[in-house]
């Protein structure tokens, strides 16, 4: 491959290049001459793919490879880089393997020593979290739920305890009871919602669960969903620390059930654990 971006010329690589996720314009130059000077291109939809690469005069053999042929594609695609020729692989928009096909095909290239080079572009999920407003890093990535609900509640609850921001995927369908189960399971927690992102419609609906549930209903289009982490809860005062508390309030001139009464609204110490904690050191002076 002569490529002014492959220093090692005539090696076989297979290149991740990523695609539009909406505005053209997010092509870059480099994604362009890569995909013109492989050999061959892997897509996710050839016809869905053959749009793009007409756009940009494109003309390379496409072979298909998507959920549904992974082994069988991965395979091919292995036997063509040992051949020698170069593979560009792209899914229908955004960046290859996240939340797309290609997971396995680039686990056995690696394995193979064959070398991947990874081509930058547009991603759905990093658009919509720095324009979210919520905390950027760090971040867990989440993809699409499962579609029944039973197994998506089961998927949030495993996600709960997680302090980062999370993103999802969620289809305008599914989008209402994504988020009903969410709120339900995670809390009425700060969210966005990036909404056709790049394009001429592009929107992001910002509030708490409760009320983008409310604002994303009717909505069409693909959706990025951006959830705040778990809150980290205040770590409970120790006895010790309840102990002081009494007896600093003592000491400034409170009577002891007053003294004991105001702590334990304070730390949250049961009174009686205070009052007997309080006679103990007595009895030790």
């Amino acid at each position: 491959m002569t490529d002014a971006f492959d220093p090692d010329a005539g090696k076989a690589k297979l290149y991740l290049v990523a695609t539009p996720i909406g505005n053209l314009n997010e092509m870059s130059p480099r994604a362009i001459a890569v995909l013109k000077a492989v050999d061959v291109i892997a897509c996710e939809d050839t016809r869905t793919s053959g749009v793009l690469l007409k756009h940009f005069s494109i003309q390379k053999k496409r072979i298909a490879y998507h959920k549904f042929n992974e082994e069988q594609s991965a395979a091919g695609i292995l036997a063509l880089l040992r051949e020698g020729k170069n593979v560009a692989l792209i899914s229908d928009a955004g960046y290859p393997l996240i939340n797309d096909p290609g997971q396995l095909l680039v686990s056995a290239v690696v394995c193979a020593g064959i070398e991947v080079v990874p081509i930058s572009g547009p991603n759905a999920a990093v658009d919509a979290l720095v324009a979210s407003g919520l905390t950027v890093q760090p971040y867990a990535f989440i993809g699409f739920l499962p579609q029944s609900g039973t197994e998506r509640r089961k998927k949030l609850k495993e996600y709960e305890s997680l302090s980062m921001t999370l993103i999802f995927y969620e289809a305008p369908h599914r989008i209402e009871k994504m988020l009903t189960d969410a709120l339900h399971i995670l809390g009425d927690r700060p969210c966005c919602i990036g909404r056709e992102l790049t394009k001429i419609h592009e929107e992001f609906l910002r509030g708490t669960i409760a009320e983008v549930l409310e604002a994303v209903k009717g909505r069409k289009g693909e959706m990025v969903v951006i959830i705040a982490g778990a809150q980290k809860k205040a770590a409970s005062p120790s006895l010790a620390e309840g102990l002081a508390l009494v007896q600093k309030k003592i000491a400034s001139g409170a009577r002891m059930s007053a003294a004991v009464k105001e702590a334990a609204a304070e730390t949250g110490i049961a009174r009686n654990i205070l009052y007997d904690l309080v006679q103990e050191k007595r009895n030790e002076a």
